[in-house]
């Protein structure tokens, strides 16, 4: 029927979702649904509603295991790190488990982090150098925010390509779950994270040593520590969510970078414009296309009276490009002034935890990438995933090209 909301949310991905935002933001500010959801695509409305404590992200975002309980009492055994973490949560329980995470992803923090993630992006690079041809995602993008978190937690090399595994299947049950096979699968890894997760935590706490979770095992505050479902869910979000968004990050920005050499030549001439790579792409390309959040009272927002309980849907991918705000905004502007406005990251209470981290994974990974292969070309057509609310590529084949 040409609705945008479907379009976007529907069940086959939109290879192109932006002329659907525009869309949505053309019916006002906050307009309703027929299915009684309200939709925003406004950047100062969207930014508005992040940061309001009368918006929480649950009940309604909250599955509760329905959608991936295979066995009669799944739910109460296995954890789902993004049905039980901060993702999940409203203050005061929000509030008290990220004051005790958050110190570990201070800006003080990520920076002392940087030699180490240099060390795994060029053990990756010389791997890729090796090779006349190879997958951008597969072989480079993919492998670094999961070997750097692996190493921030004290996980064998050996179990990188099982991460991979697990996070493509639970950022995928993001679009829902619509099968039973794809039931088994989401059951089937989280009992093997669950398993893994738990045994790991059970040896930091015989063995602390200086990781991420022996660090987060010992956090106290108002001498209150973390359980170990908490803890379990906490490290599983870490491990996933920080994934998609560097994968996701890196491979757009290089795409970008392939194909507009003005662009190529900006950022080969001073390397320090890399952070600007990364906010422009965030911008224009957010991982994360669509938040959802639920009135927790009656609330007034862009002019239109939401009911309690009314759910909301955040287009971020067309608040990104909102021309009241970015003009020429489908155009990659090195040179915005603003592009630090974008709501990639979301915004107020539930702003990314690991932003920071993030940012400095995709910086340091460009960095590195263009300054080893400064004319890195396409060999083949990039592939985009099929999931509808993860935006970003599953392949970009490519080569190195004349290093001269």
């Amino acid at each position: 029927m040409g609705d945008p909301l479907m379009r976007v949310l529907g069940r086959r991905a939109v290879p192109n979702p932006y002329p659907e935002y525009e869309r949505i933001r053309a019916r006002g500010e906050v307009s309703r649904h027929p299915l009684g959801l309200y939709l925003t695509a406004d950047h100062a409305v969207s930014r508005a509603a992040l940061c309001d404590p009368r918006f929480g992200v649950g009940p309604a975002t909250q599955r509760g295991g329905i959608d991936w309980q295979v066995v009669s009492g799944d739910e109460g055994r296995l954890v789902h790190p993004l049905e039980e973490s901060l993702l999940v949560l409203n203050p005061p329980e929000h509030t008290r488990l990220r004051r005790m995470a958050s110190p570990l992803f201070a800006p003080y923090a990520v920076r002392e982090l940087a030699p180490a993630i240099e060390g795994v992006v060029a053990r990756i690079l010389d791997e890729a150098e090796r090779c006349e041809r190879f997958d951008l995602v597969g072989d480079f993008a993919r492998r670094v925010p999961i070997q750097v978190m692996c190493e921030l937690f004290g996980i064998p090399h050996a179990d990188h390509t099982t991460f991979v595994r697990w996070g493509t299947v639970l950022a995928d049950t993001l679009d829902g779950i619509r099968t039973f096979g794809e039931r088994r699968a989401v059951r089937g890894v989280l009992a093997e994270m669950t398993d893994f997760l738990g045994a790991l935590l059970e040896k930091r706490r015989r063995e602390p040593g200086d990781d991420l979770l022996s660090r987060l095992a010992a956090a106290e505050r108002d001498g209150e520590s973390l359980d170990d479902r908490t803890l379990l869910a906490l490290t599983g979000t870490l491990l996933i969510a920080g994934f998609e968004t560097t994968v996701n990050v890196i491979a757009s920005a290089a795409v970008e970078l392939m194909r507009s050499p003005d662009l190529r030549a900006m950022l080969l001439d001073d390397f320090g414009d890399v952070g600007e790579v990364v906010e422009e792409t965030l911008r224009i390309e957010p991982p994360v296309q669509v938040l959802l959040r639920i009135a927790r009272e009656p609330v007034t927002l862009g002019g239109v009276d939401l009911p309690a309980d009314a759910m909301l849907a955040i287009a971020v991918g067309g608040a990104n490009r909102d021309p009241a705000v970015f003009p020429e905004p489908h155009r990659f502007d090195l040179r915005r002034p603003n592009k630090r406005d974008h709501l990639a990251f979301s915004a107020g209470g539930h702003y990314c935890l690991g932003a920071g981290l993030a940012r400095l994974e995709a910086e340091l990974a460009l960095r590195h990438l263009f300054s080893r292969m400064p004319r890195l070309e396409p060999a083949g057509e990039p592939r985009l995933r099929r999931t509808r609310n993860i935006r970003g590529h599953v392949s970009v084949p490519v080569r190195a090209g004349d290093r001269r």
